[in-house]
């Protein structure tokens, strides 16, 4: 476990940790219990509290094989966590008005404009008009609709076109030797599995908006983020593909077995993944980038300041108010203990995401990396891991291990 003072660009804290140090050795040893048993190869965590470092802690193998331990400023592929970002570039958009919020997305893809919802009947499969057009709301909200393409009934049109099944495991696109709109153009020509704002669907609703934030602001995704993102806050290791002499740092990815432990994942979109050697065209607004802790950690350090980090402004304080914010009603959760804003899972009872307070907004990627921000406690916490699937409980035990050390709250 390593304590440290953080860089001067974030935040100074403004009083005295509320962590005690031998609690938050518990989750060395924890972390490395999962290691030597076994059941992951490797993970970092990390903890911001007013935006300096409180812990952070490399554990187990970057390549087991290889022979490499796992290192703090290990890369890592974010899959989902890439949402929150895009959904950054969007608002950033919306605020110099390329973008409304209601608009619809045809506006920017013509092809949404006569989209279709699949049903079942007694003789089958039955493809119906939606009922509405989808907007730019309904892709931020995941009330579009839209799934990922693997369900039973809709599965073999999606693999017939490249996507849903055909696509590793649904969401992943880094193998395409074709640019994200081309490949957003050709999912509107397929059935939905819902209509237009009648329930939460997660599925590939953020790739389609990282084509609208190309076609509003007239750059390739990675460009426009890069410009108005990670290039204003340094997150100078965060990209959609692992730049030349980088490889050695990304992590290995690996999958639990039958008995729960780790085995290295084959090459392939549904292992490794195409993030080093690949066609490196495809920028998935939804699961495409590849980060560290420490840089998406600042990401989320900007987002919890209101939009602004080391002197620079990304976005109002009252757009990311409606990132962190239920928008979502009863649709994400019908018990109403959580909520979905835009891009971010949001706690409205305090106990329905473990210990984290009411106004925690969280997520995680499909390669097991998950993160918390808690505005009450002033909290950021990141966890990162590449295994896929996962079937460990690490990235759940994980923010229960930080908060038993945060024995000074200021709730």
């Amino acid at each position: 476990m390593l304590v440290v003072v953080a860089p001067a660009v974030l935040r100074a804290q403004t009083r005295p940790s509320g962590f005690a140090t031998d609690r938050l050795a518990r989750i060395d040893r924890v972390m490395q219990q999962y290691v030597d048993s076994g059941q992951i190869g490797g993970a970092v965590g990390l903890v911001l509290e007013d935006g300096r470092v409180v812990y952070r802690h490399a554990v187990g193998w970057l390549d087991k094989e290889a022979g490499r331990r796992m290192t703090s400023d290990a890369l890592f592929r974010i899959a989902s966590q890439t949402k929150a970002i895009t959904t950054v570039a969007i608002l950033s958009l919306v605020e110099e008005g390329k973008i409304a919020l209601g608009d619809p997305v045809s506006r920017f893809i013509p092809t949404f404009a006569h989209t279709t919802v699949a049903t079942k009947s007694d003789t089958g499969l039955v493809v119906k008009p939606a009922t509405r057009s989808i907007t730019i709301r309904d892709l931020l909200t995941h009330t579009a609709g839209i799934s990922y393409g693997t369900d039973g009934l809709i599965a073999p049109l999606y693999a017939a076109k490249g996507l849903g099944p055909a696509a590793g495991w649904g969401w992943y696109t880094a193998d395409k030797d074709e640019p994200i709109c081309t490949t957003m153009e050709r999912l509107a020509t397929l059935p939905f599995t819902a209509q237009p704002g009648e329930k939460w669907v997660y599925g590939y609703n953020t790739d389609i908006l990282g084509c609208v934030a190309e076609r509003a602001s007239g750059m390739p995704l990675d460009g426009l983020i890069r410009t108005r993102i990670t290039g204003p806050l340094k997150m100078n290791d965060t990209y959609f593909f692992v730049p030349t002499g980088q490889a050695a740092r990304l992590a290995t990815v690996y999958t639990s077995d039958s008995t729960n432990h780790a085995q290295r994942a084959p090459d392939g979109p549904r292992g490794q993944g195409n993030y080093v050697d690949g066609p490196r065209k495809s920028f998935s607004g939804g699961a495409g980038l590849i980060s560290t802790a420490a840089d998406y950690a600042r990401f989320l350090e900007m987002v919890r300041n209101g939009g602004a980090l080391g002197g620079v402004r990304i976005l109002a304080p009252h757009s990311v108010d409606l990132m962190t914010h239920n928008q979502s009603g009863t649709l994400f959760d019908s018990t109403g203990a959580r909520g979905f804003g835009f891009g971010f899972q949001t706690t409205e009872r305090y106990g329905a995401t473990g210990m984290a307070s009411v106004g925690t907004f969280n997520w995680g990627g499909a390669y097991g990396s998950a993160y918390y921000v808690d505005p009450a406690e002033h909290l950021v916490i990141v966890f990162m891991i590449n295994q896929l699937p996962n079937r460990t409980d690490i990235a759940g035990k994980f923010p229960t291990l930080v908060y038993q050390a945060l024995v000074a709250s200021r709730r």
